[in-house]
């Protein structure tokens, strides 16, 4: 936020103007080439699939598909949520794409999970054959392509959702491939086709996992609870004890997307206060503190405090 301004009581920092500030954007050629790779891979293990019968590839394929998804959802928030809104009705831009993005992945891991976990019961108890030499020869080029786009996305998998969700997507594919050359491993070595099964089940727990894993951080910022790592108390009583505020309330803390934190508050200020200083202040302990760099700070006077009546 750093050189703030502040009109009628509020301030606003740089990140209030800055149009393409969310973390996806700075990883979209990268996204770009991943979701290529992926999506012309992903042809190749479904007809494999399909010839060889094994179910460990085919539900790796279906996650592959997921990934395709997935990265194509992520690529596309981080174009949509960089554009600038003409219609004046969404003041917070477009930012939110990039989570529904994410959210988009975790439907995608949790209904191909639950569809490998259904059709590997189904095929418990016959002894279909299945080629191991397919299996093993995509199962190692799958591997090759997850590595590839694995490197491509790690940086940004730690500041973007979006990007963390098809990173995520990535890394269960790339224990799938693992699997599905164990499996065929396994099947060469034992001469039987139960390993193809055990192995897509354990491809469909893991997808489920990571999921709900993911999940949860997307309900997270779509609930607007506070951002992780910031705790409200805390940042209460720090604006608290500055000099000349008399009392904090309305304090609001929440992300927006990946990379944007924000918060309002009210301050009540006792008389002769410097409202000026104490914005300079506010900002400083929510910037510096606690990373929160744009926030709403109104600055009251006791006996203009009129929030309080106010019934929710």
């Amino acid at each position: 936020m750093g050189a703030g301004h502040a009109h009628g009581g509020h301030t606003h920092g740089p990140a209030h103007a800055r149009p393409a500030g969310h973390a996806g954007a700075r990883y979209r050629v990268r996204l770009a080439c991943a979701f290529v790779l992926t999506a012309m891979f992903f042809v190749v293990e479904l007809i494999a699939g399909l010839i060889s019968g094994s179910l460990a590839l085919l539900s790796d394929a279906g996650h592959m598909a997921a990934d395709v998804v997935a990265l194509g959802a992520a690529l596309l928030a981080t174009m949509v949520a960089s554009r600038p809104d003409h219609s004046g009705r969404r003041t917070f831009g477009h930012y939110r794409v990039e989570i529904f993005a994410s959210g988009l992945a975790v439907l995608i891991m949790l209904g191909m999970g639950v569809y490998v976990l259904v059709e590997a019961i189904s095929r418990f108890g016959s002894d279909a054959p299945v080629a191991t030499g397919t299996m093993l020869l995509v199962g190692a080029l799958g591997l090759v392509v997850n590595v590839i786009s694995l490197l491509l996305l790690r940086s940004g998998s730690s500041e973007s959702l979006a990007v963390r969700g098809a990173y995520l997507e990535v890394v269960a594919d790339a224990a799938g491939s693992v699997g599905v050359i164990a499996a065929a491993l396994l099947i060469r070595a034992t001469d039987s086709t139960v390993w193809d099964l055990v192995v897509a089940v354990a491809i469909a727990v893991f997808i489920v996992v990571r999921a709900v894993m993911l999940g949860r951080q997307v309900v997270t910022v779509l609930a607007q609870h506070a951002p992780a790592g910031v705790d409200p108390a805390e940042v209460e009583s720090k604006l608290a004890s500055l000099t000349g505020v008399e009392e904090v309330h309305d304090l609001h803390l929440w992300t927006l997307t990946s990379g944007m934190d924000v918060g309002t508050v009210h301050l009540v200020v006792g008389p002769g206060a410097t409202h000026s200083d104490i914005l300079d202040e506010a900002r400083r302990v929510l910037r510096e503190g606690h990373g929160i760099e744009h926030a709403t700070v109104q600055i009251e006077t006791a006996d203009h405090a009129g929030c309080h009546e106010l019934g929710w």
